[in-house]
């Protein structure tokens, strides 16, 4: 026979092992996994002895996960997922609906080029179902070379030699201010000169790095002025409208709707610098892929 330490791990086990992880508690998984605790325990045992380390400690207080423990749920994870979506998937298949095409796109995206896209997608591809996840784009570039993602609709810069991609969208830099501001009132475009002093709503130059690169290049601005630091453009327009200062953004946030808030041109920003891309991993087998990028690559009709 078999050693049991070397023995494979159940899909049971992975499963029940997720749920003490996220509960950190056997009498919580227990009822979560519809089953009574000292079973569980069991299939946490026979885990641990499977995959050969410890991957919870447990006393009577409480219970943690080892080093081990966290690298491992994370592979729990995806196997549990994937195991969930596979008779989905056939069945998918079994009524006509061939393939899968999983699209990442930041929120920014989402209200300028994503439906158009989608639209342009179904049309030409009615059996191919569309899973859709809201990330920013270092999110998607991990997502993608982990094999998560088909294509990304993502801000550049990227590795052009792990990425194909195909330029979508080009849009101007605006300046969002609320309405009847001194700025609105000019009747002409806005000067870089005309923001002197003005308190600022800026972009993060972390979570949000393309665009406060791109402004921080184009426009001297004054750190001094920076009143609030976000991350989302519909959190720097709510900002605007409720009065808390003045932001630079992308053309499409005019399609974000909201109210007190007007979108003036900049004058020395003659160029259309605000770029969006599809990008897709060289390596990619989804077959599904190969129509999708003749889609993006011969444009949308919008």
């Amino acid at each position: 026979m078999i050693p049991e330490r070397y023995r494979l791990f159940t899909l049971d086990q992975a499963r029940s092992f997720v749920a003490v992880a996220e509960e950190l508690h056997f009498g919580r998984a227990a009822e979560r996994l519809n089953m009574t605790q000292p079973p569980l325990s069991r299939q946490i045992q026979k885990l641990e002895r499977s995959v050969g380390v410890a991957l919870l400690e447990r006393d009577n207080r409480r219970v943690s996960l080892t080093a081990a423990g966290h690298a491992f749920l994370a592979d729990a994870k995806r196997l549990v997922v994937a195991a969930e979506r596979a008779p989905d998937n056939a069945r998918r298949i079994a009524a006509g609906q061939i393939g899968e095409l999983r699209i990442g796109f930041t929120a920014a995206s989402g209200f300028s080029l994503l439906g158009p896209l989608l639209a342009e997608i179904t049309e030409q591809m009615p059996e191919v179902h569309l899973d859709l996840s809201e990330m920013v784009t270092s999110a998607q570039v991990d997502a993608l070379l982990d094999g998560d993602l088909d294509m990304g609709l993502a801000r550049p810069p990227f590795d052009e030699d792990l990425f194909e991609s195909a330029l979508l969208l080009s849009e101007g830099l605006y300046v969002a201010v609320p309405v009847g501001h001194r700025l609105d009132l000019l009747k002409r475009d806005v000067l870089f000169q005309d923001l002197r002093n003005e308190p600022l709503i800026m972009h993060s130059a972390t979570k949000a790095r393309y665009f406060y690169d791109l402004v921080v290049r184009r426009i001297d601005v004054e750190h001094k002025n920076v009143r609030h630091t976000v991350s989302q453009i519909l959190t720097m327009v709510a900002l605007v409208s409720a009065g808390r200062g003045i932001a630079f953004v992308p053309e499409s946030a005019k399609l974000l709707g909201v109210e007190g808030v007007s979108y003036l041109r900049l004058s020395e920003v003659k160029d259309d610098p605000v770029q969006l891309h599809a990008i897709w991993s060289r390596t990619s087998r989804n077959p599904a892929l190969g129509s999708m990028v003749e889609i993006v690559r011969g444009g949308l009709h919008h």
